[in-house]
């Protein structure tokens, strides 16, 4: 097994972080461009949010189906050739004639782009032990912020000076290069073991992922505080497009910085993980969250900036160790374990849209975060109940 920090553990795991980078950069470069787009096609609010919310959806059912055929071929060839494609259909967009047709090449993406995150912790779990898989989830995750900060700050940057068809031209070529580097970079699996794909077997597998409970608190605490945080910042570009700040595609790009927050709160995680308990650490990333998204109702731009961060900080930090907790507690199937926490996890991100609507629609900014916590104190008490059983067990061997 790869020990961390040596040599092989930093080119596997940068490896991942640059095919994560890739795969963000793409899923999320529409984000400050949804004005843009509204204002475009002529479409309403929800179906101009409905070009992110389609592409997770698309992405959460796709997991199902890499998490099995990894166990059953490999990992990398999963992950090279839909890095690929996926890229490939982000030049497509540019060229897109109708709404429809971007929606429909959103869901492609969507689906292509599942390819890599269905895998890699499962790589990482096969290739590192147990430190190396801690500190390396981590510093993987924190790629994912850097692809969402990458593809919405270039995107909205892009799209101020040539429009927002040019983003998506920029935005492939870049995922070209890196997806490139990322191929030639990452190092044959050593230890993974093919098992023969069989449907029955499978489903079987997904079904003793959920009669775990510990594996449930998980996927739920996932899946719940994406459902919150991706959908307030997609919310958050509408609040700050309108009056009184009346923000353009640029900076509504350069607000997605904040997720360098969760750059330092993902790659702390592992850090912390060796001083608190991993359930403990998912309730103060909830907590976190949670402030922050109280900091956002203060009508300020800078103190909205700064409650954002928080946020980011919060949330990737509860998302890491859920995420390593599934890869930690999964006793079989690692890679369809891995998957079914990510099913949940963009499935929150597809629906979090529609339960927000509402409350926009009815009381703006202030009704986004009322509904926000009240969904977030749910994921506390999950987290809460995780803390408690483990101390439980903790306790048996002392009772006896």
């Amino acid at each position: 097994m790869i020990e961390p920090r040596t040599r092989a553990w930093w080119r596997a795991t940068l490896a991942l972080c640059l095919g994560s980078f890739t795969v963000f950069i793409n899923l999320y470069v529409l984000q400050p461009l949804l004005p843009a787009i509204r204002e475009s096609f002529e479409v309403s609010t929800l179906a101009a949010g409905s070009a992110m919310s389609v592409s997770m959806l698309t992405l959460a059912l796709s997991l199902l189906f890499y998490g099995p055929l990894s166990d059953a071929i490999g990992r990398a060839a999963i992950m090279r050739v839909t890095l690929v494609l996926a890229s490939l259909c982000t030049l497509v967009m540019a060229f897109a004639p109708n709404f429809a047709s971007l929606l429909a090449l959103r869901a492609l993406q969507g689906f292509l782009l599942g390819g890599l995150p269905a895998v890699a912790i499962a790589w990482m779990g096969d290739e590192f032990n147990k430190p190396a898989l801690l500190l390396a989830v981590g510093l993987y995750i924190s790629g994912n912020t850097l692809g969402g900060i990458g593809g919405r700050v270039i995107g909205g940057t892009v799209a101020e000076h040539w429009g927002w068809h040019s983003s998506f031209v920029a935005i492939a070529c870049l995922s070209l290069a890196c997806t490139w580097v990322f191929w030639r970079a990452l190092p044959p699996a050593r230890q993974f073991r093919p098992s023969p794909l069989r449907v029955g077997q499978a489903a079987r597998d997904m079904q003793g992922h959920l009669r775990d409970p510990r594996l449930i608190a998980a996927y739920l605490i996932g899946g719940f505080n994406f459902f919150i945080f991706i959908n307030q910042y997609s919310y958050v570009t509408f609040r700050l497009s309108g009056v009184p700040f009346s923000l353009t595609s640029q900076w509504l790009g350069l607000i997605f910085l904040t997720y360098l927050g969760g750059t330092v709160g993902s790659a702390l995680s592992g850090r912390i993980a060796q001083r608190l308990s991993q359930p403990t650490c998912m309730m103060l990333g909830i907590g976190i969250l949670m402030s922050g998204s109280l900091l956002t109702l203060i009508p300020s731009l800078i103190t909205i900036i700064v409650g954002l961060t928080v946020n980011a900080v919060g949330f990737f930090l509860a998302h890491s160790m859920a995420s390593s907790w599934v890869g930690r507690h999964a006793l079989r199937a690692r890679g369809s374990a891995s998957s079914l926490y990510l099913v949940f996890y963009y499935l929150g991100a597809s629906l979090g849209g529609f339960y927000l609507e509402p409350f926009w629609a009815r009381w703006q900014w202030s009704g986004v975060i009322a509904a926000s916590l009240l969904v977030l104190l749910g994921t506390f008490n999950v987290a809460a109940w995780l803390w408690r059983r483990e101390r439980r067990i903790a306790d048996m061997p002392a009772a006896t």
